[in-house]
C-alpha cells in the first residue's frame, strides 16, 4: 500500500445497499455521530447552565456548592429521576439542584452551621407534602394526595420515596414493593400468605394495580372509574359481562360479595369453604338481601353442590338461570 496516497473512504471495494449510494451513507454517517455526541454534551450543557443561572440568581448557591459538603447524597441525588428535572434551566434556579427541594442555600455555604433557612425533610408530614406538591400536584396520580387516606394518617411522601437514597429507580421507592406497603399493612401481609391467593409476593401482581397510594375517590383508595370492580376486570376480563343474563350481586354489590381481594383459605378466594352456604347467604325467602331473590333448593345432598347446575355464575347470555 502506498503510504502516500490519501485512503478514499468510504473504502471502493465497500458494499453498500442497493439504491444507497456513497453520498446518502455519508449523511446517515455524519447524523449518527451527531446524534451520539449530543447525548454526551447536552447534559453537561445544561448542569453548567444551571450551575450559572444558580450563582446569579440572589440567595442560590448552585448544586456544586452542596457538593463539596454533600458529596454522597450529591451522587446518589445525581443517579435519579430528579436530577434530569433539576438541571432544566427554564425553571430558573429555584427548580434546579438541591435547592429546588431544599430551597436557596447560599447562607448555608456562608455559615454550614445554620440551616435555619433551608427546607428540611425532617419537618412535620403536611409540610413536607406540600414541598413535594409544589412540583408534582400536576400530575393526574396525585389528585387527591391531600385528602388521601395516607395523608390523614400522617404519612408523608418520605415515608415512601427518597430523592437520595432509594431502592428502586421507579418511583425513587425506599423499598419495592410489597415490602414497602407491609410495613404499615400487615394484616393484608398475612392474607397474602394465604393458600389461595393474588400473586403479590411472587411479583406477578403489585399493590399499585390495584390501588392508588396518593389517594382516589373509591373507598379503599381502589383505582376503579365507573364501575366499582374495574380493578378485578383489568385482570378477570371474561368476567366483565354485560351478560343478557346477569347475577345480581355481581352487578350491584361487586365481586367482593362472593371474593376476599387479597387471599383466602378458600379455593377461588372465595369467602365461605361451603359454596352452597355461600350462596344461601343471598337465596333464602327469610334472609333475602335483594328483593326478588328466589328461594332456595332443599338441602338433599343433590342439591348442596350449587355450581354443578348453575356453572355460569358470574353471568350467562343463553340461561336465565345461570345453567351452562
Amino acid at each position: 500500500m502506498d503510504p502516500t496516497r490519501r485512503p478514499q473512504w468510504p473504502p471502493v471495494d465497500l458494499e453498500f445497499p442497493t439504491g444507497v449510494s456513497r453520498v446518502k451513507f455519508g449523511k446517515s454517517l455524519a447524523l449518527m455521530i451527531l446524534i451520539c455526541f449530543s447525548f454526551w454534551v447536552f447534559p453537561i450543557r445544561a448542569q453548567e447552565n444551571a450551575a450559572t443561572q444558580a450563582q446569579a440568581a440572589p440567595g442560590y448557591a448552585g448544586a456544586d456548592a452542596c457538593k463539596d459538603c454533600h458529596a454522597n447524597e450529591y451522587e446518589s441525588w445525581a443517579k435519579s429521576r430528579h436530577w434530569t428535572t433539576s438541571n432544566d434551566t427554564r425553571g430558573g434556579a429555584a427548580r434546579q439542584g438541591c435547592e429546588a427541594c431544599h430551597g436557596p442555600g447560599a447562607e448555608h455555604v456562608a455559615n454550614p452551621a445554620d440551616t435555619s433557612k433551608l427546607f428540611l425533610f425532617t419537618k412535620g408530614p403536611k409540610e413536607i407534602n406540600a414541598q413535594c406538591l409544589s412540583c408534582h400536584a400536576s400530575g393526574t396520580q396525585q389528585l387527591h394526595v391531600i385528602n388521601s387516606l395516607h395523608s390523614r394518617n400522617d404519612i408523608s411522601c418520605v415515608s415512601c420515596h427518597s430523592a437520595h437514597h432509594s431502592e428502586t429507580r421507579e418511583f425513587l421507592l425506599v423499598k419495592t414493593q410489597p415490602a414497602l406497603c407491609y410495613t404499615c399493612h400487615q394484616q393484608q401481609r398475612a392474607q397474602f400468605s394465604m393458600p389461595f391467593r393474588h400473586r403479590v409476593n411472587e411479583g406477578l401482581v403489585q399493590c399499585s394495580d390495584c390501588h392508588n397510594p396518593h389517594g382516589t375517590e373509591r373507598p379503599h383508595q381502589l383505582r376503579t372509574s365507573v364501575t366499582q370492580d374495574q380493578v378485578c376486570y383489568n385482570c378477570h376480563a371474561d368476567k366483565r359481562g354485560p351478560f343478557v343474563y346477569e347475577h345480581e350481586p355481581v352487578r350491584t354489590e361487586g365481586c367482593t360479595s362472593c371474593h376476599v381481594p387479597h387471599g383466602s383459605p378458600n379455593v377461588h378466594l372465595l369467602k365461605m369453604s361451603n359454596v352452597n352456604l355461600l350462596c344461601l347467604s343471598c337465596h333464602t325467602t327469610s334472609f333475602a338481601s335483594a328483593p326478588g331473590a328466589p328461594p332456595f333448593h332443599n338441602q338433599a345432598a343433590q342439591y348442596q353442590a350449587c355450581t354443578l347446575c348453575h356453572t355460569q355464575i358470574h353471568g350467562s347470555n343463553t340461561s336465565f338461570v345461570l345453567f351452562k
